[in-house]
């Protein structure tokens, strides 16, 4: 009801009180903890006896509960397992006692001349699941029986948390055991382990460990589940107190390599030491060859931060810092440091190859041409044409038959009579005439018969390097501004005496590892270099030792061999000797002890390697 009064002329109305609508939000937040675990039942009960020619599928058989609520997923790695080592020698045996004698070995458990034994992994559904399946898959053939892996290998994963809520009460994995002996095995016991780990999410893989090494032996562990390749386990001698270090043969897609480390968790261990391919380590006498392991050295990788092409990072790079780049033109990874010159260096041999294919008449097809985003191909991917020497020049894979006799080159380009041997990409040991050094072999020294491939890259003529469509005609002492190495990157400035402010090996050798002391014999020969001096093995060393990583690549004649592996390193400069002498071109040369510093002069239908640098930007 409204009452109204008249005072003084003016209408008033009574006060309306109203409540504000206010909105009250209570809000419950609760966090699952994530929860990945793996026990096992039917361990440690595998006990058969078995008769000789008799193949058993089923010795033993192991389930493993497995339950993660991880939205990764997660993977069941195993891997043969001796004491508290990890691969190693008998990881992968049944390993008889007390003598290793007769030890069976894994393989495929199939009747043969050999006694082996394998696991087989299969899945069963656990009473909690009652979708009618799960959705756990078995990798790596290992649904049938398959040899025990020397390294953590994936036999089992679930890739992402969808995949698991048809399996809520967790999955069993069930491994069976085989073997076959052959009626030659000795009679006897034998036993070996299998080690099986839980990691997620999926893309994961188990954690890195040490490896036990043998006393006097050198290990080099490839330390990374997806590196390739293998090396040999040089002898360490009672008396030694150094070892020179092998150059690897391990790779890793996407990964450089940036030399040796002592400890397998170098990334995060502040007492780690590195070392370069092929550095001269010393030790205490007898430290590796009493009842201490032998010298185990992991590979350090490095992954790709990006492309080579045109890079733009050297200014930022901290001195003796170590990045890697990848090149566009083959998906090859390289290490990368900026160096004691203040410029960045390529710190692996460039293992670029043109395309192998062939025009009908025999001539090299088109390659990866002269890209300016890529950089130049072009003295690769010509037509071999032949010198005023006789020599096919274009392609670092050909060359002569040592009579100076040119190859008609066929579409064979395997053959191993004009072919270089090079790096191979698969790492893979094909013959000998194609890969003539074993990285496998158990030698103490390497040697030409212990020589590993990965490092020492490809092999290149110098027209080929320089990428130089003229092939041999190069003016006096002019230095190249084409090359095979990635676009903004060049081959290393050389000279003798008369022409060293321009050589860019001097500058890293003489002026900044050597404080600018330069050889001892230099004088008014034209090519300095040092040879019999007290500074000749330390800075060849240096030169060796990470994160420089020189090797001893050797190189090939023009007959087509091996030479100087192991023991000599030699590298192609941009810089011709003069317009007289169209034969040859200055190299840098490493030895333990001598060093040319881009100064010394040879043929250029040899076959180097190269090194690639970009100026600090």
């Amino acid at each position: 009801m409204t009452i109204f009064a008249v005072f003084s002329g003016f209408i008033l109305s009574d006060a309306k009180v109203s409540a504000d609508n206010t909105d009250v939000i209570d809000e419950v937040s609760i966090t699952v903890p994530e929860s990945c675990t793996m026990s096992g039942t039917g361990m440690n009960t595998h006990n058969a006896e078995i008769s000789n020619n008799i193949y058993t599928t089923d010795i033993g058989t192991t389930t493993l509960h497995a339950f993660c609520n991880d939205s990764g997923g997660f993977a069941i790695y195993a891997a043969g397992y001796t004491g508290s080592e990890i691969g190693g020698a008998n990881s992968t045996k049944l390993v008889g006692s007390p003598s290793a004698i007769g030890n069976i070995d894994t393989g495929t458990a199939t009747s043969g001349n050999t006694s082996n034994w394998a696991m087989k992994v299969t899945k069963t559904q656990d009473s909690g699941d009652t979708s009618g399946g799960n959705a756990f898959t078995i990798d790596n053939s290992f649904n049938d029986y398959h040899a025990v892996p020397s390294s953590f290998t994936k036999v089992a994963h679930k890739n992402t948390v969808t995949d698991m809520t048809a399996s809520t009460g967790g999955v069993k994995l069930t491994t069976t055991y085989a073997a076959f002996i052959s009626g030659t095995q000795p009679a006897g016991t034998y036993s070996g382990q299998v080690k099986y780990t839980l990691v997620h999410p999926a893309s994961e893989t188990p954690p890195l460990q040490p490896v036990i090494c043998a006393s006097g032996k050198t290990c080099y562990n490839p330390n990374a589940y997806d590196a390739v390749g293998t090396m040999g386990q040089p002898d360490i001698a009672s008396s030694d107190n150094s070892a020179t270090l092998l150059a690897t043969n391990f790779s890793r897609e996407g990964y450089g390599f940036a030399g040796w480390s002592d400890v397998y968790d170098y990334a995060t261990n502040n007492n780690a030491h590195f070392y370069g391919p092929q550095e001269d380590i010393t030790f205490t006498t007898g430290q590796y060859t009493g009842t201490n392991n032998g010298l185990s050295l992991y590979a350090v990788w490095v992954k790709s931060a990006g492309y080579l092409q045109n890079w733009t990072g050297c200014g930022s790079l901290a001195s003796g810092t170590v990045t890697a780049l990848t090149d566009q033109r083959d998906g090859e990874t390289y290490a990368v440091a900026k160096l004691a010159d203040d410029n960045c260096w390529i710190i692996e041999n460039l293992r670029l190859e043109n395309t192998a294919t062939h025009n009908s008449d025999g001539t090299l097809a088109q390659g990866y041409g002269t890209s300016t985003t890529y950089g130049n191909f072009s003295g690769l991917a010509d037509p071999e044409p032949l010198s005023s020497f006789g020599h096919t020049t274009a392609n670092s894979l050909y060359s002569t038959d040592g009579n100076n006799n040119t190859i008609n080159i066929n579409t064979n380009h395997n053959n191993a009579g004009c072919r270089f041997p090079r790096y191979n990409n698969t790492n893979t040991p094909t013959t000998i005439s194609d890969r003539p050094q074993n990285p496998t072999t158990n030698s103490a020294t390497n040697s030409t018969s212990n020589a590993s491939m990965y490092s020492y890259g490809n092999y290149y003529t110098w027209p080929a390097a320089i990428a130089d469509t003229s092939h041999y005609n190069t003016n006096n002492q002019s230095v190249t501004n084409t090359s095979i190495c990635p676009s903004g990157w060049h081959l290393p400035k050389g000279g003798d005496k008369t022409n060293e402010i321009n050589n860019e090996i001097w500058a890293l050798v003489v002026t900044s590892i050597n404080s600018g002391v330069t050889p001892a014999n230099y004088n008014s020969e034209t090519k300095p270099h040092y040879t019999g001096t007290a500074e000749a093995s330390p800075i060849a060393n240096s030169l060796r030792a990470y994160p420089n990583n020189f090797v001893y690549s050797g190189f090939i004649t023009q007959r087509a061999t091996i030479s100087s592996r192991g023991s000599y390193g030699f590298y192609w400069t941009s810089t011709a000797v003069s317009a007289n002498n169209e034969s040859n071109a200055y190299v840098f040369a490493i030895s333990k002890e001598e060093i040319a510093p881009g100064t010394d002069t040879t043929m250029k239908y040899y076959g180097f390697p190269i090194r690639c640098l970009i100026s600090n930007l």
